[in-house]
Protein backbone atom coordinates (compact mmCIF):
# COMPACT_ATOMS: atom_id res chain seq x y z
CA UNK A 1 0.00 0.00 0.00
CA UNK A 2 2.76 2.39 0.80
CA UNK A 3 4.13 1.69 -2.44
CA UNK A 4 1.10 2.62 -4.65
CA UNK A 5 0.74 5.87 -2.22
CA UNK A 6 4.36 6.95 -2.72
CA UNK A 7 4.11 6.48 -6.91
CA UNK A 8 1.06 8.83 -6.36
CA UNK A 9 2.17 11.61 -4.51
CA UNK A 10 5.37 11.78 -6.51
CA UNK A 11 4.05 12.31 -9.95
CA UNK A 12 0.71 12.90 -9.82
CA UNK A 13 -0.55 9.92 -11.74
CA UNK A 14 -4.34 9.06 -10.99
CA UNK A 15 -4.70 6.39 -8.79
CA UNK A 16 -5.97 4.14 -11.29
CA UNK A 17 -3.39 4.32 -13.64
CA UNK A 18 -0.90 3.07 -11.08
CA UNK A 19 -2.49 0.70 -9.83
CA UNK A 20 -3.41 -0.79 -13.49
CA UNK A 21 0.60 -0.85 -14.07
CA UNK A 22 2.68 -4.17 -14.50
CA UNK A 23 5.79 -4.68 -13.58
CA UNK A 24 7.61 -4.38 -17.22
CA UNK A 25 5.94 -0.59 -17.32
CA UNK A 26 8.08 0.11 -15.04
CA UNK A 27 11.76 0.23 -16.17
CA UNK A 28 15.38 1.94 -16.22
CA UNK A 29 15.97 4.16 -19.24
CA UNK A 30 19.16 4.48 -20.94
CA UNK A 31 20.37 6.89 -18.39
CA UNK A 32 19.67 4.60 -15.43
CA UNK A 33 16.63 7.12 -14.69
CA UNK A 34 13.49 4.94 -13.37
CA UNK A 35 10.34 5.83 -15.56
CA UNK A 36 6.55 4.77 -15.77
CA UNK A 37 4.98 3.95 -18.67
CA UNK A 38 1.13 4.68 -18.53
CA UNK A 39 -0.89 3.16 -21.22
CA UNK A 40 -4.23 1.62 -21.97
CA UNK A 41 -4.38 -2.09 -20.83
CA UNK A 42 -7.04 -4.70 -21.23
CA UNK A 43 -7.27 -4.40 -17.67
CA UNK A 44 -7.65 -0.70 -16.92
CA UNK A 45 -8.39 2.09 -19.69
CA UNK A 46 -7.04 5.65 -19.53
CA UNK A 47 -8.85 8.77 -19.04
CA UNK A 48 -8.24 10.26 -21.98
CA UNK A 49 -5.67 10.13 -25.14
CA UNK A 50 -3.27 12.57 -23.22
CA UNK A 51 -2.92 9.94 -20.42
CA UNK A 52 -0.94 8.07 -22.26
CA UNK A 53 2.87 9.21 -20.73
CA UNK A 54 6.30 8.73 -19.79
CA UNK A 55 6.38 9.74 -16.45
CA UNK A 56 9.71 10.16 -14.76
CA UNK A 57 10.06 8.04 -10.87
CA UNK A 58 12.00 10.83 -8.58
CA UNK A 59 11.81 10.69 -4.55
CA UNK A 60 9.01 8.59 -3.07
CA UNK A 61 7.99 7.38 -6.61
CA UNK A 62 11.72 5.89 -7.44
CA UNK A 63 11.74 4.22 -4.12
CA UNK A 64 8.41 2.37 -4.59
CA UNK A 65 9.66 1.94 -8.15
CA UNK A 66 12.61 -0.27 -7.18
CA UNK A 67 10.65 -2.10 -4.49
CA UNK A 68 7.58 -2.87 -7.26
CA UNK A 69 9.91 -3.79 -9.59
CA UNK A 70 12.51 -5.93 -7.41
CA UNK A 71 9.69 -8.08 -6.01
CA UNK A 72 9.09 -11.66 -6.77
CA UNK A 73 7.92 -12.68 -10.19
CA UNK A 74 4.66 -14.43 -8.94
CA UNK A 75 2.71 -11.40 -10.55
CA UNK A 76 3.08 -9.25 -13.92
CA UNK A 77 1.51 -6.55 -11.79
CA UNK A 78 3.36 -3.97 -9.66
CA UNK A 79 0.58 -3.65 -7.29
CA UNK A 80 -1.06 -7.42 -7.66
CA UNK A 81 -3.55 -7.26 -4.63
CA UNK A 82 -5.50 -4.42 -7.13
CA UNK A 83 -5.66 -6.54 -10.08
CA UNK A 84 -7.16 -9.99 -9.15
CA UNK A 85 -10.29 -9.80 -11.01
CA UNK A 86 -9.14 -9.00 -14.43
CA UNK A 87 -9.73 -5.69 -14.39
CA UNK A 88 -8.06 -2.73 -12.06
CA UNK A 89 -9.97 -2.26 -8.63
CA UNK A 90 -9.24 1.41 -8.49
CA UNK A 91 -12.58 1.33 -6.69
CA UNK A 92 -11.11 -0.91 -3.85
CA UNK A 93 -7.74 0.53 -3.79
CA UNK A 94 -9.37 3.87 -3.35
CA UNK A 95 -11.23 2.52 -0.19
CA UNK A 96 -8.25 0.92 1.28
CA UNK A 97 -5.56 3.34 0.96
CA UNK A 98 -8.30 6.70 2.27
CA UNK A 99 -8.32 3.97 5.25
CA UNK A 100 -5.29 3.72 5.49
CA UNK A 101 -4.63 6.93 5.34
CA UNK A 102 -6.75 8.85 7.69
CA UNK A 103 -3.82 8.06 10.72
CA UNK A 104 -1.59 10.11 8.37
CA UNK A 105 -3.13 13.22 6.51
CA UNK A 106 -5.37 16.02 7.59
CA UNK A 107 -8.82 15.48 7.78
CA UNK A 108 -10.69 15.36 4.83
CA UNK A 109 -7.44 14.37 2.84
CA UNK A 110 -7.48 11.04 0.36
CA UNK A 111 -5.63 9.42 -2.26
CA UNK A 112 -7.09 11.76 -5.03
CA UNK A 113 -5.65 14.59 -2.82
CA UNK A 114 -1.98 13.72 -4.19
CA UNK A 115 -2.89 14.27 -7.67
CA UNK A 116 -4.22 17.97 -6.71
CA UNK A 117 -1.15 18.77 -4.82
CA UNK A 118 1.12 17.84 -7.41
CA UNK A 119 -0.52 20.24 -9.73
CA UNK A 120 0.01 22.43 -7.22
CA UNK A 121 3.87 21.69 -6.68
CA UNK A 122 4.63 22.18 -10.05
CA UNK A 123 3.04 25.69 -10.00
CA UNK A 124 5.67 26.97 -6.55
CA UNK A 125 8.18 25.58 -8.81
CA UNK A 126 6.41 27.74 -11.66
CA UNK A 127 6.39 24.65 -13.96
CA UNK A 128 4.60 25.59 -17.13
CA UNK A 129 1.57 24.29 -17.61
CA UNK A 130 2.25 22.36 -20.59
CA UNK A 131 4.67 20.53 -19.10
CA UNK A 132 2.77 20.17 -15.76
CA UNK A 133 -0.25 18.77 -17.98
CA UNK A 134 2.18 16.42 -19.06
CA UNK A 135 3.79 14.92 -16.20
CA UNK A 136 -0.05 14.83 -14.82
CA UNK A 137 -1.87 13.41 -18.02
CA UNK A 138 -4.13 16.86 -17.98
CA UNK A 139 -5.85 17.33 -20.41
CA UNK A 140 -4.46 20.57 -22.95
CA UNK A 141 -7.09 23.09 -24.00
CA UNK A 142 -5.04 24.10 -26.98
CA UNK A 143 -4.92 22.37 -30.38
CA UNK A 144 -1.19 23.17 -31.04
CA UNK A 145 -0.90 20.98 -27.44
CA UNK A 146 -1.43 17.96 -29.46
CA UNK A 147 1.21 18.47 -31.94
CA UNK A 148 4.41 16.89 -31.90
CA UNK A 149 5.83 14.19 -29.68
CA UNK A 150 5.67 16.18 -26.03
CA UNK A 151 8.42 17.26 -23.97
CA UNK A 152 11.49 14.99 -23.55
CA UNK A 153 11.97 12.84 -20.46
CA UNK A 154 15.11 15.12 -19.22
CA UNK A 155 12.55 17.98 -19.22
CA UNK A 156 10.08 16.25 -17.60
CA UNK A 157 12.99 14.80 -14.84
CA UNK A 158 14.07 18.33 -14.10
CA UNK A 159 10.46 19.23 -12.85
CA UNK A 160 10.19 16.30 -10.86
CA UNK A 161 13.55 16.76 -9.46
CA UNK A 162 12.52 20.48 -8.47
CA UNK A 163 9.00 19.43 -6.74
CA UNK A 164 10.35 15.73 -5.36
CA UNK A 165 13.67 16.54 -4.45
CA UNK A 166 13.92 20.64 -4.06
CA UNK A 167 17.12 21.17 -1.69
CA UNK A 168 19.06 18.63 -4.27
CA UNK A 169 17.29 20.51 -7.20
CA UNK A 170 18.36 24.05 -5.81
CA UNK A 171 21.99 22.61 -5.61
CA UNK A 172 21.88 21.56 -8.95
CA UNK A 173 20.68 24.78 -10.34
CA UNK A 174 23.42 26.37 -8.43
CA UNK A 175 26.03 24.57 -9.78
CA UNK A 176 24.58 24.63 -13.24
CA UNK A 177 24.69 28.69 -12.85
CA UNK A 178 28.41 28.35 -11.56
CA UNK A 179 29.46 26.71 -14.93
CA UNK A 180 27.52 28.65 -17.00
CA UNK A 181 25.59 25.91 -18.17
CA UNK A 182 22.06 27.75 -17.16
Amino acid sequence: MRWLVAIVADTGMRLAEAAGLLREDIFQDEDGQWVARIVPHPWRSLKTESSKRLVPLVGSAQWAAERAHAQSAGSKFAFPRYNTTGKTNANSASAALNKWLKAYVPEGATMHSFRHSMRDRLRAVECPSDIADQIGGWQSDGVGQKYGQGYPLQILLGWLQRVALPSASRRAIQLGSERGEL
